[in-house]
């Protein structure tokens, strides 16, 4: 018999029992909510932070010369701080000082760093009387890797920190600085090769990822990387000892006759390998505040200007193969200033009586009017055929933000034009074109597309060169033979023929002189844009040369290029060994009848 003693406690127990089955049945239902009823909801919920590491940066790839020479490349640098407030704990821990107190590291970080040590210690107490917590003291940027080297080597990293970086640099500074271009402060190009060549410059970041609960904790095995592809190096067919020996020529040059600006370019004629590309002003892409913002480009591949005369041999070429006009006949009568029957005028550069000219007399005079009268043999669409195919309207090597030249259709020429453009006028070239168009006649009459990138070799060692360039026969091998032959009677009877001989060398030339835009339809008034073009040896063409002065004002003319472009082909001559010239030149070709 059960005695209310013995009931009681037996009924707490069930009672007791019943609540801890209750509870654990709640447990029960809730745990499978969760694991089976919702738990795709719930695995997403948990899963919804997805956390990136940094990226994992790629290295920019090199520039470098036809030889290897480097011309840009990327490099790590390291920006440097310390934690003033690490600085005061450690030196207040009596019982585990650091091993290397701050009045000695101080001195020997200020020593690797260039800094005055005492003052160094000096700023940093004054940082901690501002604030005790002070965690940030700048102190230089920039540091190279043997710096870095030297100040982790003193093991101080719990209060110094150097953040890399990577930096473009330019090791020979402005050598083929307006080529190279240069990169913003965000690592993107703005300019030059940099911007020309950057799919192939241009490294592919990697990335670490991996995946977080909302607690933050990493989701084991979710971890995931992605390794960075440096960018390809690309190689130039610039020579970088002839590019920095022209670029020192004409600045020197262009100050001495007073010019706004000058160029040289100099090209391989069996290549079209643009050998050299020089200019000035010139700017160093390491230090592009040194230079004004309009020098930051390449004025040699974007400024297009009248060639003048340098393409009265354009105009020979047409007639040439056109109207039956040799070297020597027929004649044509011409004196310094003539009214044409259209009432077109044209006047020569000099004063002279009439002459019956030949058509070398004509190149070798530059007579303005005699090639008008030599170029009108043919008519206006078989003039403009030859300029084009000589390269006038087409871009050379698709440099950033190149010109491409203006060559107006025959529609547009009028009385005055007709005229002109058989002596370089109405129409713009860059000097890239104009060194094209000599190195098609240098080549015997087949003209090959310049080049400016030899190739591509990506990181994996793959090389990649560029579309072969064009070649195309503009002109009869006869024809190119006998321009080539009155070129070189310009440069032996023409004015500047003392002062532009390269001894041992025979030597081709024609000078230009083209009138400068003012802005409202007409011309400056007194200044010119002069160039010489020419190549050599005369036996064996190996290099074309242009030379440019934008405004000489102590000699206007085009004879102000002559010491330039002698220099520039005598270095030229010697950069690349060229043999001298081996046969003795022909007869002199008479100018008049």
């Amino acid at each position: 018999m059960t005695t209310r003693a013995t009931r009681t406690p037996r009924r707490r127990t069930v009672v007791a029992l019943a609540v801890i089955l209750s509870i654990l049945a709640a447990f029960v239902v809730r745990l499978v909510d969760i694991q089976v009823v919702k738990a795709d909801e719930h695995v997403a919920q948990s899963l919804e932070f997805i956390s990136k590491g940094t990226a994992i940066p790629g290295q920019r790839g090199p520039i470098t010369d036809a030889d290897g020479a480097v011309l840009a490349e990327s490099v790590n640098v390291y920006d440097a701080q310390l934690s003033p407030q690490v600085i005061r704990l450690l030196e207040e821990d009596e019982k585990n000082p650091p091993a290397l107190p701050w009045a000695e590291a101080s001195t020997r970080i200020a020593e690797i760093m260039g800094l005055d040590a005492e003052k160094l210690r000096a700023d940093v107490a004054a940082a901690l009387a501002a604030n005790p917590d002070s965690q940030y003291f700048p102190l230089v940027k920039g540091l190279s890797t043997e710096k870095y080297i030297e100040l982790r080597d003193l093991k101080v990293s719990s209060y110094l920190t150097m953040k890399p970086r990577e930096v473009r640099v330019y090791p020979n500074g402005a050598v083929a600085g307006n080529l190279l271009g240069f990169l913003d402060g965000a690592g993107t190009a703005q300019a030059g090769i940099e911007k020309m060549d950057e799919k192939c410059l241009a490294p592919t970041d990697g990335e670490e990822s991996y995946r977080t609960g909302k607690n933050g904790v990493v989701i084991p095995g979710s971890e995931s990387r992605v390794d960075a592809v440096d960018g390809g190096a690309v190689q130039l067919t610039i020579n970088s000892d002839l590019q920095w020996y022209m670029q020192q020529m004409i600045a020197e040059e262009a100050q001495t006759q007073g010019a706004k600006g000058g160029t040289v370019t100099v090209v391989e004629v069996a290549t079209g390998k643009i050998r050299a590309a020089a200019e000035w002003p010139t700017m160093d892409p390491n230090d592009l505040d040194a230079s004004s913002s309009d020098t930051w480009g390449s004025k040699l591949f974007t400024y297009p200007f009248e060639p003048g005369s340098t393409f009265k041999a354009v105009t020979a070429a047409a007639i040439m193969e056109n109207a039956g006009v040799t070297m020597t006949s027929p004649t044509v009568s011409a004196s310094s200033k003539e009214k044409f029957d259209n009432g077109a005028v044209i006047n020569d550069a000099f004063v002279h009586p009439t002459f019956q000219y030949t058509l070398a007399g004509a190149l070798i005079d530059s007579s303005n009017v005699a090639l008008s009268k030599f170029g009108t043999m043919v008519s206006p669409d078989v003039r403009y055929d030859y300029l084009q195919r000589f390269g006038v309207g087409t871009r050379t090597v698709d440099f950033p933000d190149e010109a491409g030249g203006l060559l107006h259709p025959t529609s547009e020429w009028d009385n005055q034009s007709l005229y002109t453009t058989t002596f370089g006028q109405y129409f713009t070239v860059t000097a890239p074109q104009l060194a094209g168009a000599y190195q098609a006649i240098a080549n015997g009459g087949e003209k090959i597309g310049l080049s400016l990138i030899e190739s591509c070799t990506t990181p994996d060692g793959e090389v990649i060169a560029p579309e072969a360039p064009a070649h195309d026969q503009i002109i009869k091998p006869e024809t190119a033979a006998d321009l080539t032959r009155m070129l070189e009677n310009v440069a032996v009877q023409g004015g500047n023929a003392e002062r532009i001989q390269v001894p041992g060398y025979r030597v081709t030339s024609k000078t230009g002189t083209a009138q400068i835009p003012d802005g409202n339809g007409g011309y400056k008034a007194g200044v010119y844009y002069t160039s010489m073009v020419g190549f050599a040896p005369v036996d064996d063409p190996q290099y074309v040369v242009v030379v440019t002065l934008d405004e000489p004002t102590r000699v206007t003319s085009s004879a102000a290029t002559a010491s330039a472009f002698q220099k520039a082909m005598t270095q030229t001559m010697k950069t690349y060994r060229v043999m001298p010239s081996s046969t003795p030149m022909d007869a002199l070709l008479p100018k008049f009848e």
